[in-house]
């Protein structure tokens, strides 16, 4: 693998000028989407020293001995991009997946996850949330990636997610009785209050960073209903509560009404899809601050695969065909209700690399493009509780940076094409 272009650059400071302190990256922008405002700035000077931001200044400044210029005086320079919704372990690819259960095992859906990382990390997104693996293995490859072993972006895993007996994300779903596993809390599946804390503290247990619970049916999952409330209120009272208790947010996978309505009165943090809210759905979730994270390219995937004789099984090829079209109607309706939205794509169901095709789908139901990159950064930071550190550029923060040749608030679709990725000071594609 290449090595990170800021470790040339400080080894070059120590070498040309030993007695100087350790250089600097002075990154010359074009133009900066900081994130502070919906505009840009053109011809600045981002200087990066160690892996934190130590100033943005007006023109291309004229670097000191040991310093090293990266120009990128043609490109938009933002904030590093969030996707708050993926799933790093796999990648649907037609009826097979379904099958990949009972042939792989964990080290497989390990490795997957290493490879499908570093794609989303050259694809410009520099934190994740995943929301929900198999084995824990996330809780190991977000740490084996903060202590360098592996390469990806910064990610904020919920580990095994949490669902109802029969619900979405119950993994016995669609097996022979002969083959159906015994499963409970410790997998993530709950029945009443007090599996349902159980569920929460064993998730900590696991190293997890936050809960994900699937309120109701799903669209891919071997079961009947996509939208069927599958949580009672006592238990997501209960999980929420515990979380709180742990420092967790709780992010909710949730198509129907009803589902909605019980997690976002329960005090949730985050929506998942929201396929099916209305009027009093969007009026709850600005009264309770909840976010709404779309996955509108999943939702036009599934929707496009349903046509495809054979891509999924006969008993989810419906819900696919009814709810997949839906979402960017949904999200052009709470957009202009004033829900508050981070960007999240699901990816996983579609094609990892490809997150930033979210983008251009929500410019194309009404959002404006700065108010879709204001999504990625600034809303992703603040769901995430990180807006310290991350979502804007300004000093003092993480150096997590990308570019894209253009302007992006002419042409959005400029998104899909990333061409330099800094993370936490280090340059990982130029």
């Amino acid at each position: 693998m290449k090595k990170p272009l800021i470790t040339l650059a400080i080894t070059s400071a120590l070498i040309s000028s030993p007695l100087s302190a350790v250089a600097d990256t002075l990154i010359h922008a074009g133009k900066v989407f900081t994130g502070t405002s919906k505009s840009l700035q053109e011809k600045m000077t981002i200087v990066v020293e160690d892996n934190k931001i130590k100033g943005i200044k007006k023109g291309f400044i004229e670097a000191q001995e040991g310093d090293t210029v990266i120009d990128l005086t043609s490109s938009t320079v933002m904030p590093g991009l969030m996707d708050m919704h993926v799933h790093l372990s796999s990648q649907h690819g037609g009826p097979q997946t379904y099958l990949e259960r009972f042939s792989l095992n964990e080290a497989d859906y390990a490795l997957r996850a290493a490879n499908y990382a570093q794609i989303t990390l050259n694809s410009g997104f520099t934190t994740v949330r995943n929301l929900g693996d198999g084995y824990n293995e996330t809780v190991a490859l977000r740490n084996a990636i903060n202590k360098g072993y592996a390469t990806g972006p910064r990610i904020y895993t919920v580990a095994k997610s949490i669902a109802t007996t029969g619900g979405h994300a119950d993994p016995s779903n669609g097996l022979s009785h002969l083959l159906r596993p015994d499963v409970g809390p410790k997998q993530g599946v709950v029945n009443g209050e007090v599996e349902a804390r159980e569920a929460v503290r064993t998730r900590y247990q696991d190293g997890a960073d936050l809960i994900k619970i699937t309120a109701t049916g799903g669209v891919l999952s071997v079961a009947k209903s996509g939208q069927n409330p599958q949580f009672m209120t006592d238990e997501l009272e209960a999980i929420v509560d515990t979380a709180k208790d742990y420092g967790m947010t709780v992010a909710v996978h949730a198509h129907g009404k009803e589902g909605m309505k019980r997690a976002i009165e329960a005090g949730v943090d985050s929506i998942e899809h929201g396929t099916y809210m209305d009027d009093e759905i969007r009026k709850l979730m600005k009264e309770h601050g909840t976010y709404y994270v779309p996955t509108i390219l999943a939702g036009k995937f599934v929707a496009d695969k349903a046509k495809i004789d054979g891509f999924f099984p006969e008993l989810v090829r419906p819900k696919a065909a009814a709810i997949g079209p839906l979402i960017q109607n949904t999200f052009e309706q709470a957009h202009k209700a004033g829900v508050k939205i981070a960007f999240g794509t699901d990816s996983g169901v579609s094609a990892h690399g490809d997150n930033a095709q979210e983008f251009s789908l929500m410019v194309e139901a009404g959002m404006k493009p700065a108010d879709a990159l204001i999504s990625a950064t600034v809303n992703s930071a603040s769901l995430l509780g990180i807006s310290d550190i991350l979502g804007t550029l300004e000093e003092g923060k993480l150096a997590d940076l990308v570019a894209v040749q253009g302007n992006p608030l002419d042409d959005i679709s400029l998104m899909e094409s990333v061409s330099f990725v800094m993370k936490d000071g280090v340059v990982y594609k130029q």
